[in-house]
């Protein structure tokens, strides 16, 4: 068990679930900005939150989980982040992933003017979280 002075309150909140509440060492995540990695007493800061794999660290215990776009607030003392979804590994179904990634490749590939490249360059993306997060099990 970790130092609890040394402890960050996380929230991780989406739109069909509080996907987590608990005490973290330090939490990473990707924002737009880039990676970062948070600990207690971290400057107040707000961000936008992408598509990629979150770690939470509690002592030697590391969980590991994919999230897709949102914001994340840090205070002193603690982390909360608003997420579009958050997934656990063993939650994401690989197969589908799979598929979501070949559609998006598929129409990024075509050339069609009519497709809408960030949208389906946001899907690949995500599919890609998706993928690389199962893997984590």
């Amino acid at each position: 068990m970790a130092d609890e002075s040394k402890l960050l309150r996380l929230e991780i909140i989406s739109p069909d679930r509080v996907f987590f509440e608990g005490e973290a060492d330090m939490v990473e995540m990707r924002t737009s900005e880039g990676e970062i990695g948070v600990f207690r007493n971290h400057i107040p800061l707000t961000s936008i939150l992408v598509p990629g794999i979150i770690k939470i660290h509690n002592g030697q215990e590391v969980k590991q989980a994919a999230v897709h776009d949102g914001f994340v607030e840090i205070f002193r003392d603690h982390i909360v982040i608003l997420s579009e979804s958050a997934e656990w590994p063993e939650e994401i179904d690989v197969e589908r992933a799979e598929r979501a990634k070949e559609r998006a490749e598929t129409r990024l590939k075509s050339g069609d003017a009519n497709i809408d490249t960030a949208r389906a360059e946001l899907a690949l993306r995500r599919a890609l979280i998706r993928i690389e997060a199962a893997h984590l099990k």
